[in-house]
């Protein structure tokens, strides 16, 4: 006889709320585990902070499963002087290892490229790690790898 499987609800997205705070922490942990960034309890402070405060230019989603958050992605306007308009950024995204090939980071992209559509962004770009296999196989599917080389000017 088969073992019963466990049934789960369909992942949505949605924005932050309040209420989201420790699970977003949970996630945004993992997310700075996984690139080995360390993390401090002002770090998240002052992420959340943005996420909640509509004046600033950060926002987010998250991917939430049977009422849980299970994945996250923060974005912001990117103006692209060249061209007179201004583009979309996404600066993270993660979804938690358990919770992985449940359809999750394509949706948390399709929203975001709906949320660009709506606010007449043509383009939404990102950065990730160049061994980021796994990652880089669902961008090959949705995005265009460009030709530009990244660089970082530190102060």
């Amino acid at each position: 006889m088969d073992e019963p499987t466990e049934k789960r609800s369909p992942v949505l997205i949605r924005p932050p709320t309040p209420a989201d705070e420790e699970a977003w922490q949970r996630l945004y942990r993992g997310y700075a585990d996984f690139y080995g960034v360390p993390m401090s309890s002002e770090i998240l402070s002052t992420t959340w902070s943005w996420l909640l405060d509509p004046e600033h230019p950060l926002e987010g989603l998250l991917a939430v499963q049977d009422d849980q958050p299970i994945g996250l992605a923060h974005f912001r306007p990117q103006p692209r002087p060249l061209y007179g308009e201004t583009a979309g950024f996404l600066d993270d995204l993660f979804v938690a290892p358990a919770n992985r090939r449940t359809g999750a980071a394509r949706l948390l992209l399709e929203e975001l490229a709906r949320v660009a559509r709506s606010r007449g962004w043509r383009t939404v770009r990102w950065i990730t790690a160049a061994d980021n296999a796994t990652a880089r196989r669902l961008y090959d599917q949705l995005a265009s790898k460009t030709d530009w080389v990244t660089y970082e000017l530190r102060s």
